[in-house]
């Protein structure tokens, strides 16, 4: 049961009506409404004014909703994590090729850089896919989106050979960073020949 599900069935029991539950703890019909219908979810002082109201647990009234919060968070995290890696991929390629050419040897200081912040990155999101056992793209975006075949993905996974299509991932990323830094490479030169 989710925490709207058992919002509704503790207002039920009490009596109360939307409005007057609204008015008990300082909110909105609306807002009620909205939690009522999973539009949205109550901050934790809220939470706790609830639970005092119903004189249950915090436990009773989201029960159901622990696993689900704790995925919400660890997706965010994750998706974080992803975009802040990819943000300084990108950064080596438009800052640190640059730079290389520029400057020559004291050029790779900025490359080097932005690669630690890029694999710090990298690193957070191995040990989340290690933590929720979610290993291929495709398990990482149903994991993301919540997707129930995250299970199935992970069976499939077991039967194939895991190893070959991590090395063609890792190979392939290369290769594409390596023709994006040429080109970077070449147009930074047209730019110096100018």
């Amino acid at each position: 049961m989710n925490f709207s599900q058992q919002l509704k069935k503790y207002r039920e029991l009490k009596g109360y009506s939307q409005e007057v539950l609204a008015e008990k703890i300082y909110v909105t019909r609306q807002t009620i409404s909205k939690w009522e219908n999973d539009k949205t979810y109550p901050d934790i002082h809220n939470l706790v004014a609830l639970s005092i109201l119903f004189e249950i647990s915090l436990d009773e009234l989201v029960k159901g909703d622990m696993m689900t919060m704790k995925n919400i968070v660890a997706k965010e995290k994750m998706d974080r994590d992803t975009k802040g890696m990819l943000l300084f991929v990108c950064l080596e390629l438009i800052i640190g090729v640059p730079s290389i050419i520029i400057f020559g040897i004291k050029g790779y200081i900025p490359f080097v850089v932005l690669w630690v912040f890029s694999m710090y990155f990298a690193i957070k999101i191995e040990i989340a896919k290690k933590k929720y056992n979610v290993k291929t793209f495709k398990e990482i975006i149903a994991f993301s989106e919540g997707d129930s075949n995250l299970e199935e993905l992970q069976r499939k996974r077991k039967n194939k050979s895991y190893f070959k299509e991590q090395i063609l991932i890792v190979f392939t990323f290369t290769l594409i960073f390596g023709i994006l830094a040429l080109i970077v490479a070449f147009v930074t030169d047209l730019f110096l020949k100018l």
